[in-house]
């Protein structure tokens, strides 16, 4: 017998320590090559670690909310040869690749590298009997999946043959999209409310990246808010039209309008699209617009980032909406879709209320949030008709923004939004 220390190895970005967000293992678990360990959280990402060697776990670095340096042992395992392996060996270990997920990341998505598969378990679970064409016996399912897997959807009470997996077996990311977009049977209380047993939820990975960030917003930040009223319903008539006219191309919702109207009147107030180091005391305004879209996932928000988006069309835009919130949503957006935004959107669709006074994105200097269209009557002239007004909310740091500049974004974004032939003119 020997004794393996895995060290945390270098994730990259530049960080020197991470997040445990969960084990995978336990003391005195067996693990083999390649499976999974831990999933670790940077400052942007979540990234699941995997056992360079096989053997038996004899000791953790710490528990889930915990921060390790890099470089610092993560796990010991007591491997069954004489000697340990050498460090050659360990540093020839897969470097992790990064991706996010809902929970916790799936080691063979898109720019994962690795030798072999995770391992899964082959289970035949019968289905529901059907008969065959013949009129004889019953369909069997067979179910993929590793323990992990399978353990958190026992938890959750999930029927694992009905769940479609995305690849060649049932992964974290199946389960979430289940959860989110499935039947909803077997986890979900139906009929009269239940009472609920009181809980403690540690405040760990995605949720406490988002506090922090939030209170430190919050702390850093002289915020004031400015809501105008604005009539959409020429644009409504406009996006409707479009949309029975949009062929093979995505269904256009209000977002992708409203990003193009603030990309145009961006560049007479380029100090909304700006970061401030307050710190070094620099304002840095860009040039270029990449859009941050606030996005609720099942573990929290998260803002994927339309890069370049004063180049994209209003087609562009909502297809590039729709790819970035099903990668945040499944677990499957890269970090760099998810860093490097200079303005954020944030948007409850129709849940949006009245008004709204967003919280800033730090270091981002401004935010902007639609609220509900309303139809109420208005006045045209001396008649009274019915019209589709909804409030435009934006936050602004007063350390670089002042309520004129303010004022007259939000303004020169209304006459965009109202007169919406001026969204398609060169």
């Amino acid at each position: 017998m020997a004794l393996f220390t895995f060290k945390l190895p270098d994730i990259g970005e530049g960080i020197a320590e991470a997040e445990i967000v969960g084990w995978h293992v336990k003391v005195g678990d067996r693990v083999e090559e390649d499976q999974p360990i831990a999933d670790m959280m940077t400052d942007k990402a979540t990234v699941e670690m995997e056992s360079p060697v096989a053997g038996t776990v004899v000791r953790l670095a710490g528990e889930p909310g915990q921060q390790i340096a890099i470089g610092s042992m993560l796990v010991e395992i007591e491997t069954e040869g004489e000697d340990a392996p050498s460090s050659k060996a360990e540093e020839a270990a897969p470097a992790p690749a990064v991706a996010v997920s809902l929970r916790s990341v799936e080691g063979s998505g898109e720019g994962h590298e690795r030798s072999e598969p995770a391992p899964v378990i082959t289970e035949e679970k019968p289905a529901v009997p059907t008969p065959s064409p013949m009129g004889k016996g019953a369909i069997k399912v067979e179910v993929l999946a590793s323990p992990a897997v399978r353990a958190r959807a026992k938890e959750l009470g999930i029927d694992l043959s009905q769940v479609k997996p995305g690849g060649d077996h049932i992964r974290h990311s199946d389960l979430d999209a289940f959860l989110l977009y499935g039947s909803g049977q077997g986890y979900r209380p139906a009929g009269r409310s239940t009472r609920r047993a009181d809980e403690e939820v540690k405040v760990i990975g995605l949720r406490r990246r988002i506090a922090e960030n939030m209170a430190a917003s919050k702390r850093a930040i002289p915020h004031f808010s400015y809501v105008e009223e604005i009539d959409v319903t020429a644009l409504e008539e406009t996006r409707e039209q479009l949309n029975a006219n949009r062929g093979d191309r995505p269904k256009l919702t209000m977002l992708p309008l409203l990003i193009a109207a603030i990309c145009r009147a961006l560049p007479e107030f380029p100090m909304l699209n700006a970061r401030y180091d307050d710190e070094a005391g620099v304002v840095t305004r860009y040039g270029s617009v990449h859009m941050g879209v606030a996005t609720q996932t099942d573990a929290g928000l998260m803002v994927p980032v339309i890069r370049d988006a004063q180049d994209r069309n209003v087609w562009q835009l909502a297809a590039e909406i729709r790819r970035l919130a099903d990668a945040a949503r499944t677990g499957k957006a890269k970090s760099e879709e998810l860093a490097g935004s200079t303005l954020t959107l944030t948007s409850l669709g129709p849940l949006g209320g009245v008004a709204t006074t967003p919280v800033i994105n730090r270091p981002e200097v401004a935010i902007i949030g639609p609220n509900r269209i309303i139809e109420r009557p208005v006045f045209r002239g001396k008649e009274v008709v019915p019209a589709k007004l909804m409030n435009l909310s934006i936050s602004c740091d007063h350390r670089v923004v002042d309520g004129w500049d303010a004022a007259s974004f939000v303004q020169a974004v209304r006459k965009l939004l109202e007169t919406p032939v001026l969204l398609f003119a060169d």
